[in-house]
């Protein structure tokens, strides 16, 4: 069993910052990209932040320069640390990891529960 739990979430003003943490435990071998996605209202999930475990990362457009993604492998955990936060930014914010299990395991995608983040004045 595999369980990733975000936290962090909350409401914030346009302008400001938050910092999301994902966990993830229970049966782990290893742990290869870990990502946030985030689905607004009426909307499809999209891709926010993603990072292999040796640290590549890539963005969505909407959040360069403003968004920053890192991990600690030895915790499995994954951080976003969000800036200049606008209305747009508004979403359930959802952690991922493709994890493998054991040593022979393929590598499955794994989400968290999610985490609302709202931005407005």
């Amino acid at each position: 069993q595999v369980q990733l739990v975000e936290s962090g979430g909350g409401l914030v003003q346009p302008g400001g910052s938050l910092r999301l943490s994902c966990a993830a435990s229970g049966s782990i071998f290893s742990i290869n990209v870990m990502g946030w996605y985030r689905q607004a209202s009426g909307k499809q999930r999209e891709l926010v932040a993603a990072i292999t475990s040796g640290g590549s990362t890539n963005y969505a457009d909407s959040v360069k320069g403003r968004f920053t993604i890192s991990r600690d492998n030895a915790q499995n955990t994954v951080y976003l640390q969000m800036n200049s936060l606008k209305p747009e930014d508004t979403a359930v914010y959802y952690c991922n990891g493709g994890v493998k299990r054991y040593y022979n395991d393929y590598f499955g995608s794994y989400w968290g529960q999610g985490t609302q983040v709202t931005v407005s004045s």
